[in-house]
């Protein structure tokens, strides 16, 4: 079994064992992805909601598999805020939960051993999900605001933007 297919695997173990979703294996599985035009504003939404707040940020958006769709590093950013908000928006959509919601849970529970062993996976506020109804379709992450709930706030002013095209 290659690594990618253990990150699958895990990512899916976890996500059944946490109460996250179920799985679906039958047949063919479509979704629906946001276009690039769309996803880019998002990003930039998000960097501007935090620079009005003077906080410099990344954002990065991922589709329904994780796969990153636009990222935006904003002005005076560490190059470490990209890689940070990658994985919050990655760890939101795998488990099609906004990040903020897992911190709260894992206050009441351990959190799966899925974060320490798969790779990108974050516990830390900043990562919401994107959804079209009520299907998960993918996830905005965003790092260096100070703590993560502004992190948080900003991501959502991102999604926000483009909230009434996600039809």
């Amino acid at each position: 079994m290659t690594t990618l297919q253990r990150v699958f695997c895990y990512s899916a173990a976890a996500i059944a064992l946490w109460g996250f979703g179920q799985a679906h294996a039958q047949g063919l599985v479509s979704g629906k992805r946001i276009s690039a035009a769309l996803a880019g504003e998002a990003v930039a939404a998000a960097v501007q909601a935090c620079a009005e707040k003077k906080y410099t940020v990344s954002a990065v958006l991922v589709d329904y598999s994780g796969v990153q769709q636009a990222a935006l590093r904003g002005d005076g950013t560490g190059p470490e805020n990209a890689a940070i908000a990658n994985d919050k928006a990655y760890t939101a959509v795998s488990f099609q939960a906004d990040t903020a919601e897992l911190v709260a849970r894992a206050r009441n529970a351990p959190a799966p051993s899925a974060f320490a062993k798969i790779p990108h996976l974050v516990l830390a506020a900043g990562g919401v999900v994107i959804k079209a109804g009520e299907e998960v379709i993918g996830a905005l992450g965003v790092s260096g605001a100070p703590g993560g709930d502004n992190d948080a706030l900003c991501a959502k002013a991102g999604l926000d933007k483009i909230r009434d095209r996600l039809k």
